[in-house]
């Protein structure tokens, strides 16, 4: 069974990397970041999950997007790798922010995610070093903060 629970550490980190890289057309509020547990992937770091134009309008609801970890590979990474990895997944965000997903290619390839993280590298260290830790902020968006230590659970 895979566990689910919101991960406010790594909405922070989005928070940051979108500001920092000025990816201006994603709404870190609308980044739900969660992470997940149990999963038997080996390879599997990160994926990023959006929310469908159809499921929009017959819900109701916004465009939104969710960011999951897979805490047994991506948690291992060296902080670098996690953040190149957090990048390839904004990455797959379309600039209308609209609940659509970019492909691998010629969107989010690596060499663009390493560019994307040089840039990143470079603006936290004109930011200083205050900047690099950001300080663990509720960037999951609407009443998320009260539900910070809520799991989920998909029976499988």
């Amino acid at each position: 069974m895979i566990r689910y629970d919101l991960a406010p550490d790594v909405a922070a980190r989005i928070q940051q990397i979108t500001k920092l890289l000025e990816f201006t057309h994603i709404d870190p509020e609308r980044v739900i970041c969660m992470r997940s547990h149990g999963s038997t992937s080996q390879t599997t770091l990160a994926r990023c999950h959006a929310l469908p134009k159809i499921m929009q309008l017959a819900l109701g609801q916004r465009p939104a997007y969710v960011v999951e970890i897979l805490a047994e590979t991506f948690d291992r990474l060296p902080e670098g790798e996690q953040t190149k990895t957090l990048i390839h997944e904004l990455m797959h965000i379309p600039r209308n922010f609209g609940g659509g997903f970019r492909n691998h290619r010629p969107h989010v390839t690596r060499r663009r995610v390493d560019r994307m993280y040089e840039a990143y590298r470079r603006a936290t260290e004109r930011a200083g070093p205050a900047r690099e830790k950001p300080a663990l902020v509720n960037a999951v968006g609407g009443k998320a903060g009260a539900r910070q230590t809520q799991s989920r659970t998909e029976e499988g």
